[in-house]
């Protein structure tokens, strides 16, 4: 370097700005750029930064300075295991201390390895650890050819710089853990049901221009390949419900119930990669999606069936277990991925009621059954018109004195004939045929007219926070503030009083229209939350960008809070980056005691869940709301 180098203390500050905001994306890079500064600033002639995997006993290269040129395959110095290491590599495997090497003879091995790697005979180095509680997660090290010798002011300085290597690590790590969950599925690691989605919704994308009239029948013109759409031919669905997964879990327990579903989960990832998927969508449920399009889906249907019939051994006993079948195709540009997939749920119920075991394509005639779903439709309309709807209220507390600081207004169905209706019956059905910005504005017309009620007779005090389900028709709608002005201006309520809940999927579906949404929002003194945080990924990347004012950390990651460590360090992580954006943060699904505490080791500190209450009618919450608090001695 040129004239006086800087201090340590300068180039430690220096190093803590360039990782600051480095993600899993830029992770490589940016190493590769403070390597470079460390090799300047020592003098070395090159420096790396190596990951451990603790599991499989291996470390490996994450960056070096300079890159290597013509490097030979395999890369000798990119995976190391630690059982065949050199003992210098080895003893970076547990080093709680930086490891000096100088070109001496009790490091022969090491010299040995560096020259089949780099070409240099003689070689000083040293490394130092990087550390994560009583783990040692990686090395930085920088090696000068021939001999150097290290002070400890710099041997402290990159002592300090490793730490913060290590941070970045586990900072990275906690992201691409919440990244895979949203994607996977928990037990099986298999695709989940948003991630089937996903994937079908790419492979029914039309890219014909001009798709051309084709037969729409198993065997008709639409069999031709690259006639239109993102899949040539048809994209075939498979769904599959085991059967009498229950008897399994009553009689060996859920322990081995989780054991059969890995078995099961391995052999259709088996047998769907390395080009088609597999996917769990549900408790004992899974999907398949072929890669081959001209495959027979009976035949592939049948094949699946013996797969799954072929016994499994849990401990000393060996099972087998039936699977029901329904099979369904779909054709790019021509089949919504809600039509394929409800069809093939309608082939598995046909099959199901067979007694089991059975297989059934999707038909024409079986489209008659869609008239249930009209009804459906028909009766939710109605109902929005003539106030069959009625609103539940679950509390929301503050988890250090129990006090109810909000409460979420819920819909109800009060059906004629079926009796109170829970919202998944029928919400599905409002979003497919553009009821859902109707039934909204019922929503917030008849919360926001109680919540009024209730305030004007002291019920409500003025810190007490209303929430209400935003959909995502809603959300992007042009007239969405001027109607939430409306209400708010009819009932008397204050916006400040009002928060929208909005899910992570409605944020990306129109991430413009949204900003825009929530920009007119914020000016009539409305919240915003974004409700199931953790179980979408693309509005992380535009968490900064969006006016919102809290997060809701999914029931999924809370119910098993204290005994999963992966949902411990996804709830800690959502909890950290809501205190970095002054967010406020909310768990869901609070229903164990154990998971109370938790929530409020890690600063969490609001809450709902059936722990504490259930959704209310009104004129449950009324005594409750009176008395302002629910009692914590269950938490």
């Amino acid at each position: 370097m040129a004239g006086r180098r800087p201090s340590l203390e300068l180039l430690v500050t220096q190093v803590a700005s360039e990782l600051m905001a480095v993600n899993a994306a830029t992770m490589a890079e940016a190493s590769r750029e403070v390597l470079h500064t460390l090799v300047d600033y020592f003098g070395v002639d090159t420096c790396f930064l190596r990951h451990h995997d603790l599991a499989s006993r291996t470390t490996t290269l994450i960056a070096e300075w300079p890159v290597r040129q013509n490097v030979p395959v395999p890369d000798p110095l990119g995976v190391i295991h630690f059982a065949e290491a050199d003992s210098v590599t080895a003893a970076a495997e547990q080093a709680r201390e930086p490891i000096v090497v100088r070109p001496e003879p009790a490091t022969e091995d090491y010299q040995k390895w560096i020259d089949a790697g780099a070409g240099v005979q003689e070689t000083s180095a040293l490394g130092i650890p990087l550390l994560s509680g009583d783990q040692t997660t990686g090395v930085l090290g920088l090696v000068k050819f021939g001999d150097l010798t290290w002070s400890d002011d710099e041997v402290n300085a990159l002592k300090a710089i490793a730490a913060l290597f290590a941070q970045l690590q586990a900072r990275v790590a906690a992201e691409e853990l919440l990244l895979h969950r949203a994607l996977h599925d928990d037990l099986t690691g298999l695709l989940n049901r948003r991630s089937l989605i996903d994937q079908l919704r790419d492979r029914l994308e039309p890219t014909g221009a001009d798709s051309p009239e084709v037969d729409p029948r198993p065997g008709g013109e639409a069999d031709v390949a690259g006639e239109s759409g993102g899949e040539p031919g048809p994209v075939v669905l498979l769904f599959l419900d085991i059967d009498r997964l229950k008897a399994l879990n009553d009689f060996l327990g859920h322990a081995a119930g989780d054991d059969y579903l890995n078995v099961i989960a391995e052999r259709l990832r088996g047998l769907a990669e390395p080009d088609g998927l597999a996917a769990r969508i549900a408790g004992d449920e899974f999907a398949v999606v072929p890669a081959a399009a001209r495959t027979d889906p009976l035949d592939l249907a049948r094949q699946i069936r013996t797969l799954v019939n072929e016994p499994v051994t849990l401990g000393e006993e060996t099972v087998s277990r039936g699977v029901t079948i329904g099979v369904a195709q779909g054709y790019p540009g021509r089949t919504s991925v809600t039509d394929l997939m409800r069809q093939a749920d309608q082939a598995t119920l046909l099959a199901k009621s067979a007694g089991g075991n059975d297989i059934h394509l999707f038909t024409d005639e079986m489209r008659a059954e869609a008239e249930l779903r009209d009804d459906i439709e028909l009766r939710l309309r109605r109902a929005i018109e003539t106030d069959e709807l009625v609103l539940h209220y679950q509390p929301e507390i503050d988890l250090r004195d129990g006090t109810v600081v909000a409460v979420e207004a819920l819909v109800r169905w009060r059906h004629p004939t079926r009796g109170l209706l829970q919202p998944g019956t029928f919400i599905q059905v409002a979003e497919e045929t553009n009821l859902a910005g109707e039934l909204g504005r019922w929503v917030m017309r008849h919360a926001c007219a109680e919540f009024a009620q209730w305030r004007a007779a002291g019920i409500a005090n003025e810190r007490l926070v209303l929430r209400i389900n935003v959909s995502p028709v809603q959300l992007v709608s042009l007239n969405f503030a001027n109607s939430v002005d409306e209400i708010l201006k009819q009932t008397g309520v204050p916006g400040s009083a009002v928060c929208f809940e909005i899910t992570e999927h409605a944020v990306v579906q129109d991430l413009d229209r949204t900003q825009i949404t929530l920009r007119e929002l914020k000016t009539l003194g409305v919240k915003a939350a974004i409700d199931d945080f953790g179980t979408g990924f693309s509005s992380l990347s535009h968490l900064k960008s969006l006016q919102v004012d809290a997060l809701k950390i999914d029931r999924g990651f809370v119910r098993n809070l204290g005994l999963d460590a992966g949902d411990l360090a996804i709830v800690k992580s959502i909890v950290g980056l809501a205190n970095s954006f002054n967010l406020d943060v909310v768990a869901e699904g609070v229903e164990t005691p154990r998971a109370a505490r938790m929530l409020r080791s890690l600063g969490c500190y609001r809450c709902q869940g059936f722990l504490y209450a259930r959704p209310l009618p009104v004129d449950d919450l009324l005594p409750l709301l009176t008395r302002g608090t629910i009692p914590l001695d269950k938490g």
